[in-house]
């Protein structure tokens, strides 16, 4: 199975109460009696949102295409965080061709949701879909890089085409790569009267109504616009252009040999080194982009290098290392220029240096020798010890790099970005077309149409998840073994060939397995260089085994490559310290996660020693058999009443109806009259309710 079967996945229809509250797939093989086939897309065309980020309680935009007439069904959606439901709506369609709708997003900063969607007529669901949503008021917390890098004249129907597309990825920063005239002078003309075209370094004309088109759609859509420069670079006659030649860095000591980047005959100019510890150097730099953000409404600059270019001199003889002025630059950069601030770090060059500067986050391109997926994850794992786990990393990193035309290899990709953002980095990848070269407007290969669909649920997957993924989690070591059936399957901490690479992380009381699946791979090389990476095989009914010795009151688990990234809850036995699960399956990307026990064993925590929130914790044990504990807290005295449903939404055990007082309770529900499989309780507490979801094994 590859992972462009998205369709034919199977959901209850009986249990669509379930649906509805939970907003939740649970494992077909637990319940396979009541599920039918859903042909999901056969209703749903596309869905998107009117932004790629919010702030805090903004509402945003749902809107959902239908492929055929809908008209007079219901439309059903459950916004999730993480395996719990905060929201939900249900809306009739009156347009057959599509659907609107606005949601208020909570008032919690720098959350991922997901809305689940789904389509029903009069008992039956007809299709479902789903779309991340990131709450941040800073894009910088979770930043998902694109790029442009054309800017011939062009219509705003085209250009608002391109954004929309990068909108659905949920792209909140755009790298404006090459889109200035002179890299010493980026703007043309003057700030009182720029000019309408220009011809930038290797002789395109770029146009001014172009640039600010992007810019305007991209500030609709909640995207940051960052104007791409280097920090030193000049043409050859920059002189002319009041940059003097004594500014530039030299390959002796005599100053004979400026030092140079050698670009295509035809171009405008070969890029010389300027010294970026010369103050008159930054002067003089710095005036030259106020004057661009003047003119034109960027909102950071996006400072480039060379990488390691070997010894340099100044004009002076004096030996230049030039990572110590890196930090230096960017605070100047930073106080004269009040923009954002993101810096490529080409193969980790100075990378250390710019974690200490004033930068958004940081930014990597990758070269060789970092060549495996290991490298990726290293790179990744090294950028946050740099910054002290402040900053997030963005890798800018070419895939399929020696193929000449074609179609960028959908595995390759996938296994890619499923390391980079498993291990929490994002990859710099989309843009008017996906990149598979440095120089970015080199468009020489395209994603198919099963690529471009798989992107869509890996991007809603980092979103929806990006508070497990991205949000200062602690790898730790976690002795771990897995079988199918009765084979071993090799697991191991750093990603290697011919076994699951499982990457272990901790936040909160949670603790997060992430696996990528390599059993098959023919190779660990990254760039997938000729786009030779082979499909993966789906591993089945996974058994796992690990310590733990804390409670655990619940296990689930989401894949981009299964139900939409829907959470799935998982069975599991906790014998003393041993822990065993079964992942039902593995394709490229799976997460699991472990939540343990936060019961309150004696009131604390708030004022007087009351608890400072309301909260329903999932039952333990889960699967039970016939008994399990149900606990929960109240801020504030009130009515409370806790009630059991099966999936047709009927009560089966009204648990709690009555005035309580604040504190913590647990309460004992007994299924001994009662049949096999899910059932989800409900805590209401005054305004308050929270639902959740047990199973009943026997």
């Amino acid at each position: 199975m590859k992972a462009t079967t998205h369709k034919n996945t199977s959901i209850t229809i009986a249990a669509f109460f379930t649906l509805l509250l939970l907003g939740s797939f649970p494992v077909m093989a637990q319940q396979s009696a009541a599920y039918v086939g859903v042909d999901q897309g056969k209703w749903f065309s596309s869905v998107s949102t009117d932004k790629a980020r919010y702030s805090p309680l903004e509402p945003a935009e749902f809107k959902v295409a239908f492929r055929q007439p809908a008209n007079g069904k219901t439309l059903v959606i459950a916004y999730e965080h993480l395996d719990s439901l905060v929201g939900s709506d249900t809306l009739t369609v009156q347009n057959a061709d599509s659907i609107s709708w606005n949601w208020q997003v909570p008032g919690i900063d720098y959350r991922g949701y997901i809305a689940r969607i789904f389509l029903y007529d009069s008992g039956t669901l007809l299709d479902y879909t789903d779309i991340g949503l990131d709450v941040s008021s800073n894009w910088s917390k979770f930043p998902r890089y694109g790029f442009l890098s054309s800017y011939q004249s062009l219509p705003q129907e085209e250009i608002d085409s391109t954004i929309s597309v990068l909108n659905r990825y949920h792209i909140n920063g755009l790298q404006f790569y090459d889109w200035q005239y002179e890299h010493n002078q980026p703007l043309a003309g003057t700030v009182q009267d720029p000019s309408p075209s220009w011809n930038d370094i290797a002789n395109r004309t770029n146009y001014l109504s172009t640039v600010e088109g992007y810019i305007e759609a991209a500030h609709q859509k909640g995207m940051k616009a960052m104007n791409y420069n280097l920090l030193y670079g000049a043409y050859g006659n920059a002189d002319q252009d009041g940059a003097s030649d004594s500014w530039r860095l030299f390959q002796d000591p005599n100053h004979q040999s400026p030092e140079f980047y050698q670009l295509p005959s035809g171009w405008a100019s070969n890029l010389y080194v300027m010294d970026p510890g010369n103050q008159d150097w930054r002067d003089y730099i710095f005036a030259q982009e106020r004057k661009a953000y003047l003119a034109i409404p960027f909102d950071g600059w996006h400072v480039d290098q060379l990488g390691y270019l070997g010894q340099v001199w100044n004009y002076a003889g004096q030996p230049v290392n030039l990572t110590d002025t890196f930090a230096s630059f960017l605070s100047q950069a930073k106080s004269q220029l009040n923009v954002d601030l993101v810096m490529n770090a080409v193969e980790q060059y100075g990378q250390q240096q710019i974690a200490q500067a004033p930068v958004d986050f940081l930014y990597t391109e990758v070269w060789d020798p970092d060549s495996t997926y290991g490298d990726l994850v290293k790179i990744i794992s090294d950028n946050s010890t740099y910054s002290q786990n402040r900053l997030s990393t963005v890798l800018a990193a070419y895939m399929d790099y020696n193929l000449s035309s074609g179609y960028f290899n959908t595995p390759g990709v996938l296994f890619t970005d499923a390391v980079i953002f498993a291990a929490g980095g994002d990859h710099l990848e989309l843009g008017e077309h996906m990149l598979s070269n440095e120089y970015f407007p080199s468009a020489k290969l395209s994603m198919t149409d099963t690529l471009s669909s798989d992107l869509v649920y890996y991007y809603d997957f980092m979103v929806g998840y990006e508070n497990l993924l991205r949000d200062k989690e602690t790898v730790v070591s976690l002795p771990l073994s897995a079988e199918i059936g009765s084979i071993s399957l090799a697991l191991s901490p750093q990603p290697t060939r011919r076994s699951v690479w499982s990457q272990v992380t901790t936040k909160s009381n949670l603790v997060i397995l992430n696996l990528v699946n390599f059993t098959n791979a023919n190779s660990m090389a990254w760039r997938d260089r000729y786009g030779t990476q082979t499909y993966p095989d789906t591993l089945s009914e996974i058994r796992f085994i690990f310590s733990e010795t804390t409670r655990i009151r619940n296990i689930w688990t989401a894949s981009p490559d299964f139900y939409g990234g829907s959470p799935v809850s998982i069975p599991f036995m906790q014998s003393g310290n041993t822990v065993s699960f079964t992942l039902p399956s593995l394709l490229y990307w799976s997460m699991v996660v472990v939540q343990l026990d936060t019961t309150i064993t004696s009131v604390n925590g708030g004022q007087n020693g009351l608890p400072k929130s309301f909260s329903l914790e999932q039952n333990f044990p889960n699967p039970f058999n016939p008994a399990t504990e149900i606990d929960y807290r109240l801020a504030a005295a009130g009515h409370v009443t806790l009630k059991v449903y099966d999936v047709l939404g009927r009560t089966v055990a009204t648990l709690v109806d009555g005035r309580e007082e604040a504190g913590g309770y647990s309460v004992t529900f007994n299924a001994g009259g009662l049949p096999s499989g899910v059932y989800f309780y409900r805590l209401i507490d005054g305004s308050y309710s929270r639902i959740r979801k047990m199973l009943l094994l026997k």
